[in-house]
C-alpha cells in the first residue's frame, strides 16, 4: 500500500474518532434492574466471555420510540444531540470495521476499476444508481415520509421521517468533512474529493435508519439497493472501491447514531468460545 492511501484511510480514522472515548466507561444501569456483579475470574470466565450489544451501545441515547410529531427546531436541536453522541464506543467499531473492510479493498482498487469502467454492460445496469443514491433523492423521499406522517396525523410515521432527515444530514456532514481531509484524487481525475463516497454514506444512513425502526425484515431492500448504489460508483468512474466501502461504515454511524437506541428488537449477543466467536440474536416480543 503506497503511502498516500496510508495517510487517507489514517486522517479518516482520526477524524471519525478522535474523541471516542478509548477508557473505560461508566456503566449504564436500567430502571429496575440489580447493578451488574463482578466479572467470575474462574475457568468458566476464561472459556467464555459474552458482550451483550444493547448494554454496551448505550450511547448515543436517542430520543422516545414515538414522540408526537417535531419540527424545525427540534430539528436542530437533535442535530446537536447526535453530533455530540458521535464520539461513542459503538461507533469507534464501526469505524473500525470499516476502515479494515477499506484497506482489505484498497489493494483490488485498480483492478476493479479497470474492469467495470469502459464496460458497457456495467454502465448500463448501475446507472440508474447516480440518481437514486443523490442527496436530493434521498432527502425528497425522507420529507415525503415525515409529510405523509404530519399531515395524517401519524406520528410513527412522521418519526421516521425525521430521523431519516436526520441521518442523510449527519452523513453529509460526516462525509464532506472526511473528503477535504483526506483530499483523495477521483479516479476520473476531475477533483480530490473522492474519500468516501457521498452516495454510498447516503443510502447506506437511509436503510439504517429504516432497519432500527422496521427491522430487518423492511431494511432488507434498502440495504440492497444501498449496496447497488455504492457499487454504481465504481462503473461510473467517480469512486474507487475502497471509498464506498467506507462510505458504507459512515452511513451506518450516521444512521444508528441518529435513531440510538430505538426499535432494538433484534439485540445481539457475542460470545467468545473455545475455537470461535458464537453469535446469538433473540427477537423480543412486539
Amino acid at each position: 500500500m503506497n503511502r498516500v492511501s496510508q495517510k487517507v484511510l489514517r486522517v479518516a480514522v482520526i477524524v471519525l474518532c478522535a474523541a471516542a472515548p478509548l477508557g473505560a466507561q461508566t456503566a449504564v444501569e436500567s430502571p429496575g434492574l440489580a447493578p451488574a456483579s463482578p466479572p467470575d475470574s474462574g475457568s468458566g470466565a476464561l472459556l467464555m466471555r459474552s458482550f451483550d450489544f444493547p448494554e454496551a451501545f448505550q450511547q448515543p441515547a436517542g430520543p422516545a420510540p414515538t414522540p408526537r410529531h417535531t419540527g424545525v427546531r427540534a430539528l436542530f436541536k437533535d442535530l446537536v444531540s447526535d453530533v455530540a453522541h458521535l464520539p461513542s464506543k459503538e461507533n469507534l467499531m464501526w469505524v473500525g470495521i470499516g476502515s479494515g473492510l477499506a484497506l482489505a479493498a484498497h489493494p483490488a482498487d485498480d483492478n476493479v476499476n479497470r474492469s467495470l469502467v469502459g464496460n458497457r454492460t456495467a454502465e448500463r445496469i448501475f446507472k440508474p444508481g447516480a440518481v437514486v443514491g443523490q442527496f436530493g433523492s434521498l432527502m425528497g423521499t425522507s420529507l415525503t415520509i415525515y409529510a405523509v406522517g404530519r399531515i395524517g396525523d401519524k406520528p410513527r410515521v412522521s418519526h421516521v421521517g425525521m430521523d431519516l432527515i436526520q441521518a442523510l444530514l449527519i452523513s453529509e456532514g460526516i462525509t464532506q468533512t472526511l473528503k477535504y481531509a483526506t483530499r483523495r484524487e477521483r479516479p476520473d481525475l476531475s477533483g480530490p474529493t473522492s474519500f468516501p463516497s457521498g452516495h454510498a454514506a447516503d443510502t447506506f444512513a437511509f436503510a439504517t435508519a429504516l432497519e432500527r425502526h422496521l427491522g430487518w425484515r423492511y431494511a432488507a431492500p434498502a440495504y440492497a439497493i444501498a449496496s447497488y448504489v455504492g457499487i454504481s460508483r465504481v462503473p461510473a468512474n467517480r469512486h474507487w472501491l475502497s471509498d464506498a466501502v467506507f462510505g458504507a461504515a459512515v452511513g451506518v454511524i450516521a444512521g444508528r447514531t441518529v435513531t440510538g437506541l430505538e426499535s432494538l428488537k433484534y439485540p445481539g449477543t457475542v460470545a467468545l468460545v473455545p475455537g470461535g466467536v458464537e453469535v446469538m440474536f433473540v427477537r423480543h416480543g412486539d
